[in-house]
């Protein structure tokens, strides 16, 4: 059995802790998922987003070798996993799935389990489960049959069962899923700081992109089976690569549009009948996608002085077509002779008077402007 690296050779660049190149699984006869190039460093965590059915958990499950790719390499430490090397591969990884998968036994049995499978003596294996029972918060279970807990305490059962493993790579496919919210919360705080105190190396999929965005060094998109973006969150969600990405990370706008000049960094950008400005090294000439998140559109009464809202240097006059109230905030669509989508406080839309059929004027920076540049 070949025998893989724990570690770098002195004096030489460390390769990342995992990668994979080339990768291709197959479902009966059809892609699911093509990836060319994906890696994770050591001490670092990957969020991994994108809409339902995308190809997300394939992705933790092709990294936990627990589907087999039709083709492609996984290397760990730079080493290729072959088919002989997998046993040793996954004593080096802890997995999480969105279903704990308790096992029928106490809470301290099912955290012990994966230590006594390595041969790990129950002497030996005591002190490493109380420590993790303890830092996830569930000490108190410790004798509690695993059938009777609750779902987040079940979930950071399942954490510590992993853990306990001192892995060097974490893969978790959505494992705040079955938890309510004040207990997501709560989970997800205890959780980050955990990855700060252990360093090891994570891999999460998640629907929620604040989860994303706080936990992940990077993000990476993954939509219809292919990884889109992948980079710093921040710049997955201002600089989305593509429509696709852009949509899924919240830029509700997205018009198509032409630069029709451009100079000293800001283009003017035709859209229909209006034109707008934005923060853009692209040339005049090419066909684009204008990209505009919602926080980014201020609503002025249409009556205001030009100038008294802000420096902006879009205003564009328009009409309320909907309002909709989503919790604390008020999304408004308004026709400015293009759709244009705007988030407010619901204290803003109160305090303007807002309604359907009311005429504003939609202001947003240059700079709030995303342009995705289109082929031909």
């Amino acid at each position: 059995m070949t025998a893989l690296p724990s570690r770098s050779t002195p004096g030489t660049a460390a390769p990342p802790l995992v990668e994979v190149r080339n990768l291709v699984v197959v479902r009966g006869a059809r892609p699911v998922l093509t990836i060319d190039e994906l890696a994770v460093g050591n001490r670092e965590t990957l969020s991994v987003v994108g809409p339902n059915g995308a190809g997300k958990s394939t992705l933790i499950l092709a990294l936990a070798r627990l589907v087999r790719p039709a083709r492609g390499q996984l290397l760990f430490r730079g080493v290729p996993v072959e088919p002989r090397d997998e046993l040793g591969y996954r004593r080096r990884i802890g997995l999480v799935l969105p279903d704990p998968l308790l096992l029928d036994t106490s809470v301290s049995a099912n955290v012990a389990a994966g230590l006594r499978f390595r041969g790990i003596s129950s002497a030996q294996a005591r002190p490493r489960v109380a420590e993790w029972l303890g830092r996830l918060g569930v000490e108190h279970l410790a004798r509690r049959p695993a059938r009777q807990i609750s779902s987040g305490e079940a979930q950071r059962v399942s954490l510590a069962r992993a853990l306990v493993l001192e892995p060097d790579l974490l893969l978790l496919d959505e494992p705040f899923a079955s938890v309510d919210p004040a207990t997501r919360s709560k989970l997800v705080d205890d959780f980050e700081q955990l990855l700060r105190e252990t360093h090891v190396a994570c891999v999460i999929v998640t629907h929620d992109l604040d989860e994303a965005v706080r936990l992940g060094d990077r993000m990476a998109v993954v939509v219809a089976g292919r990884l889109r973006q992948c980079d710093a969150p921040e710049r997955v969600l201002f600089e989305p690569l593509d429509e696709d990405v852009a949509a899924f990370v919240g830029a509700e706008t997205r018009i198509p549009g032409r630069i029709v000049s451009a100079s000293e960094g800001i283009a003017l950008v035709e859209l229909g009948a209006c034109r707008i400005e934005a923060v853009s090294g692209v040339g005049p000439g090419r066909s684009v996608v204008c990209c505009l998140r919602p926080e980014d559109v201020t609503l002025v009464a249409s009556d205001r002085p030009a100038g008294a809202a802000s420096s902006a240097r879009n205003r564009l006059p328009g009409r309320i077509s909907r309002i909709v109230t989503q919790g604390p905030l008020v999304r408004v669509s308004v026709d400015c002779g293009v759709p244009l989508i705007a988030s407010i406080t619901r204290a803003s839309a109160v305090e303007m008077g807002l309604a359907e059929g009311g005429d504003v004027v939609a202001t947003f920076k240059a700079s709030a402007v995303h342009l995705i540049p289109l082929a031909g």
